[in-house]
């Protein structure tokens, strides 16, 4: 499989894990109950992994258009 394919498929993965968690914390708080503080950083993996899959695809067209000129 090719790396940017790869890196794609990952960052829709990651996004539908880091909407779940969200969800399911506000869904936690809208029943009435407190989490436990360490519940809130869950997020941050799966977004700082999407920050660097996203920066990688939003340069992706500058990398390409080097590689492809002469």
């Amino acid at each position: 499989m090719n790396w940017n394919v790869w890196i794609r498929q990952s960052h829709r993965w990651l996004s539908v894990i880091f909407t779940l968690v969200v969800a399911a914390i506000f869904v936690t708080l809208g029943l009435g109950r407190q989490p436990a503080e360490w519940v809130y950083f869950l997020p941050l993996f799966p977004l700082a992994l999407m920050t660097l899959t996203g920066l990688w695809m939003f340069a992706l067209p500058w990398v390409a258009r080097r590689r492809a000129e002469p």
